[in-house]
């Protein structure tokens, strides 16, 4: 039916089709944070707890993401996609229908793995469809552009079906951008053989790291309740430890690595991962405990929170699809890059001074502002800059590497700034504050943490070298997927 399409014209609706896979996968990131306080006083979760229904979602996105990326590199992308696209939705589905913790932690899982397949593919495939530095740039830009916008979409649609329904709708919405998206792309996107067809699994490698993250994750949410020196704590992360480092070992010594260590080798892929685990930290935990703040110490409600958010969302989208292609262009990658993640980072820092009485105009729309702009300008020189230099029989594995980098590093983070602020919150009770009050200092404390996180990533960006003058080391043999 799409034989009669011009080449062009079919690369650009394949786009379309792959960040609308991508949108249902932001979607449900951020119209979550939006519900968690609901979902919170309905299933009767801790605060602490409560981090497991974001973090068992990135626990698996991110452990599975590089698993998801080599399963298109060997299987082919087209087909993987539409599988992770089916696992996704049907997770989807048992979410909206949990009526308990367990239930809804287990499906948030499950609902990850989908979505690493997704999203590790649909960036892989971007990347090879586009092979022209400026076109590639424009697609890298419409795919952030999604990505905010999904956000801006995310935080409206879960206030507004949160406050007139019930959080179980923020899941099942879901269930039609699903099957749409499934029924395009068997249209739209043609069937490829595998880049890698004669390589085989590291089956080993995806459970010891898998195992490992999700270990020290554990750890560091039940630090406070089980005390960071207690035998269960100490004895989780070094089990975590264990797992890390034969990780590593198997990735030396098999033949085909889930995580080839040489691909390190490279500046732009060592340097862009760790800009990656660095800024999701800071973002995720700013997502999550800035809706929190907004809802449990300023008294909005859900679809209040979901405007409070909106600023920032729509600065991200307008920036990732316009000004950040055209400043890559102009201005190379780290420039671009190092300057948005110091604007995030001072976005953070006004909201590290946020009292238990503010006020929108002043407290939170600031921040917001910059935050949106920082993360605009830097969502797609980050990406470029961890595939500049790979060859396409490894850009699976690449962009299943970054995204692993973000999810890790927002688990971690999350993990690591929510603990922190409750410890904060809980000292401060201790010392007779009000609840308000307490919880506004906690959520400064890891609002602070979370600026020296963006803030060292953008130095880091100065590290990168500049992909401009050679860019057919990445782009000269790519090809659709």
């Amino acid at each position: 039916m799409t034989a009669h399409l011009d080449p062009k014209r079919r690369r650009w609706l394949a786009l379309g089709v792959l960040c609308l896979g991508v949108l249902m996968i932001v979607l449900d990131t951020t119209i979550v944070n939006v519900a968690l306080p609901s979902i919170r006083a309905d299933l009767h979760f801790t605060e602490t707890s409560l981090v497991w229904v974001v973090n068992a979602y990135m626990l698996t996105f991110g452990g599975f993401m590089l698993l998801g990326g080599r399963l298109g590199d060997l299987y082919g992308h087209r087909r993987m996609f539409l599988a992770g696209l089916a696992l996704f939705t049907a997770a989807s589905a048992a979410c909206g229908l949990a009526h308990t913790q367990g239930l809804l932690i287990a499906a948030r899982a499950v609902q990850g793995l989908g979505g690493a397949v997704v999203s590790a593919i649909s960036l892989s495939l971007i990347m090879n469809m586009f092979t022209e530095p400026a076109e590639r740039a424009k697609a890298m830009g419409v795919y952030g552009f999604v990505c905010a916008g999904g956000g801006s979409i995310g935080v409206l649609l879960g206030g507004l079906l949160t406050s007139t329904l019930s959080w179980h709708w923020i899941f099942l919405v879901n269930l039609p951008i699903g099957a749409i998206v499934i029924g395009l792309c068997l249209w739209l996107i043609e069937r490829a053989g595998p880049t890698a067809p004669d390589e085989t699994l590291d089956w080993a490698g995806a459970v010891t790291v898998t195992l490992s993250l999700m270990l020290a994750v554990y750890a560091v949410v039940n630090g406070n309740e089980a005390g960071w020196t207690s035998p269960r704590t100490l004895g989780l992360l070094g089990v975590a430890a264990a797992l890390m480092a034969a990780f590593l070992v198997l990735e030396t010594r098999v033949a085909h690595p889930l995580m080839p260590l040489s691909l390190f080798r490279l500046r732009s892929v060592a340097v862009s991962n760790v800009i990656g685990v660095l800024w999701a930290a800071a973002m995720f935990a700013w997502f999550f405990l800035s809706a929190l703040y907004m809802q449990l110490v300023l008294g909005y409600d859900a679809m209040h929170v979901g405007l409070g958010f909106l600023p920032a969302n729509l600065i991200m989208a307008a920036f990732s699809v316009g000004l950040s292609a055209r400043l890559v262009m102009k201005l190379g990658l780290r420039k671009p890059l190092c300057g948005g993640l110091l604007l995030a980072a001072l976005g953070l820092a006004l909201f590290a001074r946020a009292p238990a009485d503010g006020g929108f105009w002043l407290d939170v729309l600031p921040g917001m502002l910059l935050l949106g702009l920082g993360a605009g300008v830097a969502f797609n020189p980050v990406l470029l800059a961890a595939m500049s230099e790979v060859a396409p029989s490894e850009s699976g594995l690449a962009s299943g590497m970054v995204n692993t980098s973000f999810m890790m590093g927002g688990s971690l983070g999350l993990a690591v700034l929510a603990s922190l602020a409750a410890w904060k919150t809980a000292e401060l009770g201790a010392l007779g504050a009000a609840m308000p009050a307490a919880l506004a200092g906690g959520y400064r404390v890891a609002f602070a943490v979370g600026a020296v996180f963006a803030a060292t990533g953008g130095l880091l960006a100065l590290l990168l070298r500049e992909p401009a003058p050679q860019p057919g080391v990445a782009t000269s043999t790519a090809h659709p997927g």
